[in-house]
C-alpha cells in the first residue's frame, strides 16, 4: 500500500501563501522589511516589535540588522500593542507587526485605549489583509478597515504593491501619531513603477490612468487588478480610469470629487475588504456629502459573509476580485 501511495504526485495547496503575484509577474522580496532597515539606519528611535511572526511579516530583517532594537513579544497581541504604546511614550517610534486578524481583533481595545486615545506614535503593520490567505475566517481580515476606521485620529494605509509599500514606510514613520498599514510581505508584485511619475504620498489619491466610461476607485491589491482590467476592457473599446487611494483615512475627498463630478461615467469602488465599512462606503459618503451624483455606483468588494477556505486563485474568482471576475462584473454593470 505504501509503495503505491509513494508513486502518486504529492498534493499541495496555496491556501496559506501570502503572495498574490500572478505567475511570471515581477515582484520584489520583503519591501517592508528592507525599507524599514534602511530608514532605521539614520533614525535610532525606531524599534521593531512582533507577536511571534517576525519571519512572516518581514520584520526579521530588522531584527537581524538591529537586534538590540528588536523585541519578540510572543503570541500576545494585547501585550504587543501595550508595549508599543509604552515605548512611544518614552520617545521611541515602534513598528508593531502581526497578522491583521490578530492585531485588529485581539488587540483592538489596546489600540483604541492605549495607543489612539493618547495619540501615540505607533505604527501597526499587519500582514494577510483581506482575502490574501486561504485559511478561512480565522485568518482572513476582511473587516479590519471597518474596525480601524472607527478609531479617532488613526491614519490608515492600504498599499498596492512593493513600490507603494517601500515608499510608505518612511512617510508613516515620519507622520506624528498612530498608523495602521495593511502589510504586503514576501514576494510582493511590482506594478506602479510602470505608471509614469507615480510616488506614494500619505493622504493623497493618484489618478493612474484616464478612461471615459468607467472610473474605478480602488486601494490595495485591487488597484493592481483594476489596472489589469483596464487593459483588458480597452480591447472592447471600454475606457476605464483608475483612481488609487492608498490612504483610506484621512481620505483624499477632493481628488475623489474631482474625478467624479461632471463626468458621466460608472463609478466602481474596488477593494480587498468587505463591502461593509470599507473604502466603498467611505467613497459613497464623500459623494453624498459633496452632492456629487455619478452616472452609476457599484461596490466591487468582498461579500458580507464568512469566506471559504481554499486556494487563493479559486477564492478570488469565487468572490469577484480576480482579474476575470472583476472585468465581468464591470461589463455587467455597464449593461
Amino acid at each position: 500500500m505504501s509503495s503505491v501511495l509513494d508513486k502518486k504526485p504529492r498534493l499541495t495547496t496555496s491556501a496559506m501563501i501570502a503572495s498574490i503575484a500572478n505567475e511570471g509577474q515581477r515582484t520584489q522580496a520583503a519591501p517592508f522589511g528592507k525599507a524599514l532597515v534602511d530608514y532605521a539606519a539614520s533614525h535610532p528611535e525606531v524599534v521593531g516589535l512582533t507577536a511571534d511572526l517576525a519571519k512572516y511579516t518581514d520584520l526579521h530583517l530588522f531584527g537581524q540588522a538591529y537586534p538590540e532594537r528588536f523585541f519578540q513579544m510572543g503570541m500576545a497581541e494585547q501585550l504587543l500593542m501595550a508595549a508599543a504604546g509604552g515605548m512611544a511614550k518614552e520617545g521611541l517610534v515602534p513598528f508593531a507587526t502581526t497578522y491583521a486578524v490578530f492585531g485588529t481583533r485581539r488587540g483592538y481595545d489596546f489600540i483604541h485605549q492605549v495607543i489612539a486615545e493618547e495619540h501615540l506614535n505607533v505604527k501597526i503593520c499587519c500582514a494577510l489583509p483581506g482575502l490574501t490567505t486561504g485559511y478561512g475566517p480565522s485568518h482572513q481580515a476582511t473587516e479590519d478597515l471597518a474596525m480601524m476606521r472607527g478609531i479617532p485620529g488613526l491614519t490608515i494605509v492600504d498599499p498596492c504593491d512593493a513600490l507603494d509599500t517601500a515608499q510608505a514606510v518612511p512617510q508613516i514613520a515620519a507622520h506624528p501619531g498612530p498608523v495602521y498599514m495593511r502589510l504586503l510581505r514576501g514576494q510582493v508584485p511590482l506594478v506602479l513603477d510602470e505608471v509614469q511619475g507615480y510616488r506614494f504620498e500619505l493622504g493623497k489619491a493618484k489618478l493612474l490612468r484616464e478612461g471615459a466610461d468607467v472610473l474605478v476607485i480602488s486601494s490595495g491589491i485591487l488597484t493592481m487588478r483594476a489596472l489589469e482590467v483596464a487593459q483588458d476592457l480597452a480591447a472592447d473599446k471600454v475606457g476605464v480610469a483608475v483612481l488609487h487611494c492608498p490612504t483610506i483615512k484621512p481620505l483624499d475627498e477632493a481628488a475623489i470629487v474631482e474625478a467624479v463630478r461632471y463626468r458621466h461615467r460608472l463609478v466602481v469602488v474596488a477593494e480587498n475588504h468587505s463591502v461593509i465599512g470599507g473604502l466603498g462606503e467611505a467613497v459613497a459618503s464623500t459623494l453624498l456629502r459633496h452632492r456629487v451624483q455619478p452616472a452609476g455606483f457599484q461596490l466591487a468588494g468582498l461579500p458580507d459573509a464568512f469566506l471559504d477556505a481554499g486556494a487563493l486563485p479559486t477564492l478570488h474568482e469565487r468572490y469577484g476580485i480576480s482579474r476575470s471576475a472583476l472585468a465581468a462584473r464591470i461589463k455587467g454593470w455597464l449593461g
